[in-house]
């Protein structure tokens, strides 16, 4: 309730109604006067809107499903077939230009030859990178809107943030994405391990430069503060004794984990209580044997897929079954939606909708073709969350974060967008990661202004609707249950637009355009980013 009070009063602060004047009377009304008309109210928790917070929360929403079977499926069984879905091993997403993998190959060779990479070889290398890295945003975003396995591809976009890690080589992008995918409903473990060995983040953290008698400490502090522990849960000797055992520990070119063993502190270390000759396996045993692992992982989770505010009951419940069952990730989340607190009220349409869950879940929810892709990326740097560029090792924030005065109205005005191929006029701010080095090169404001046309701004978002099957969803719907039927569709507030106001601006010419136009004036409104 906080919470929904909280974005309409920045809603409110940021003059929602001079943007929208088709749904400004129905929004103020909704927001700050009672209303004694005919309104669209949620009384408790249907079995359609059960199903429709999983599809939520284990995924990214519902897609084509009548509104029939989604209020007559047994959330038992939606829940096995959702799991069921995401048991297969996630193909490998491989985008990377031949040319680039066959340079990183051979680069191991070169190194031990004494030579360089050419001028030409390293503009190709930095091109072609930024290309790829945009190609793998786009592959793994459409898997997320058109993948069955929409829970393994949701859990994969949390721990994404949580292993947060940029990279401008596509090669190493792409090999960490791929160990995340395939172990995001295993075993952490297993995951952390795989993570902590990839090419991507041992060079991200620079554990390629924790040598013994020069420890770097950089990758154990982010291990232990970041991946396993939480901040408070260690010293800074533990830190320092954890960088030792990581000595040694590196990648090369083709992000293989390399263990140096001339680089490696063989000597004796103390970390969280425990001594012995450790080496960096040790220490992420030790610290996965730490019950405050399964704790500060569990609350993340818990945070991410149930509610920002914490039931300290539940989470501990959660968190000892975890320690428990060895960190089985799919047994967590079987214990998170087969249990009764999860769609207890307080947790539907309690958690602001991520940039990427927002874009997605519309995609999912009105089929579509969209022809310039790269519109999306525009759309993910101007509301922050742009995959592969987290803004620093903890990921993004979340939660009210995703709200602010930038990137509030462009949210509401997207479906808009969508619906009448509008422009996005709007240009993202400067990343010199994103511009691979081109702000400190000479002729800069050139340069900018050419990559800002040919990546940014003045974008129409060309989308190709397949209105037909949308409407398709709601035929056995009678024309005076209509927008009550499409308001439980696609809100999933119980705080409701009003009816008689929002009917005034909807296009009556036909049951067809009815549908289409109150379904885009309902994503206009702010409890649609809300799920």
């Amino acid at each position: 309730m906080f919470l929904r009070l909280a974005l309409r009063l920045q809603l409110f602060h940021y003059s929602i109604f001079r943007f929208y004047p088709k749904i400004k009377d129905s929004v103020k009304l909704s927001f700050w006067q009672p209303v004694k008309r005919k309104t669209i109210f949620l009384m408790g928790i249907s079995n359609q809107l059960k199903n429709q917070h999983l599809l939520w929360r284990a995924g990214f929403g519902p897609d084509t499903v009548p509104v029939d079977e989604l209020s007559s499926d047994s959330n038992k069984k939606l829940i096995k077939a959702i799991f069921k879905a995401s048991e297969k091993v996630p193909a490998y997403i491989d985008v990377a230009d031949p040319a680039i993998k066959e340079i990183y190959q051979g680069m191991e060779e070169m190194y031990r030859q004494k030579r360089q990479l050419t001028e030409e070889q390293r503009k190709l290398v930095r091109d072609r990178s930024r290309d790829g890295i945009r190609a793998l945003n786009l592959t793994w975003l459409n898997q997320m809107v058109h993948s069955e396995q929409q829970l393994r591809e949701k859990v994969s976009l949390f721990w994404h943030g949580h292993f947060a890690c940029r990279t401008v080589n596509i090669v190493h992008q792409q090999q960490l994405l791929d160990a995340i995918r395939r172990n995001a409903l295993g075993k952490f473990p297993d995951l952390l391990r795989e993570v902590s060995k990839s090419g991507a983040m041992l060079n991200f953290l620079n554990n390629n430069q924790n040598r013994k008698d020069h420890p770097n400490e950089n990758f154990a502090r982010e291990v232990m503060e970041l991946f396993t522990l939480g901040r408070g849960n260690y010293t800074e000797d533990d830190i320092k004794e954890a960088a030792r055992a990581f000595t040694g520990w590196g990648s090369n070119a083709s992000g293989n984990f390399v263990f140096r063993k001339n680089q490696h502190d063989t000597a004796k270390k103390k970390v969280l209580g425990k001594s012995g000759n450790f080496n960096g396996d040790d220490i992420l045993d030790i610290l996965i044997q730490h019950p405050q692992t399964a704790q500060y992982i569990t609350r993340k989770v818990y945070r991410y897929f149930v509610n920002e505010t914490e039931n300290e009951e539940q989470i501990k419940w959660l968190a000892d079954r975890f320690y428990k069952g060895g960190y089985d990730i799919s047994a967590l989340f079987q214990d998170i939606f087969t249990s009764d607190w999860f769609y207890d009220q307080r947790n539907v349409g309690s958690i602001i909708k991520s940039p990427v869950l927002l874009i997605a879940g519309i995609r999912r929810a009105i089929p579509m073709e969209i022809s310039n892709e790269e519109v999306q990326i525009t759309l993910q740097r101007l509301l922050g969350q742009q995959l592969f560029y987290p803004p620093n090792v903890a990921g993004w924030p979340g939660g009210k974060n995703w709200i602010d005065s930038s990137s509030l109205m462009l949210r509401l005005r997207i479906p808009q967008m969508i619906y009448a191929e509008d422009t996005l006029t709007l240009k993202p701010k400067d990343d010199d990661d994103q511009m691979m080095g081109m702000k400190d090169q000479g002729d800069r404001k050139q340069k900018m202004k050419a990559f800002a046309q040919k990546r940014g701004g003045g974008q129409v978002i060309a989308a190709t609707v397949n209105w037909d099957a949308y409407t398709k969803l709601f035929e056995k719907i009678s024309r005076e249950k209509l927008l009550p039927a499409i308001s439980s569709s696609v809100l999933q507030t119980s705080n409701s637009v009003t009816v008689s106001t929002l009917d005034k601006y909807i296009d009556n010419s036909s049951r067809e355009n009815y549908i289409r136009s109150a379904t885009i004036q309902l994503m206009s409104t702010p409890e649609y980013q809300l799920c």
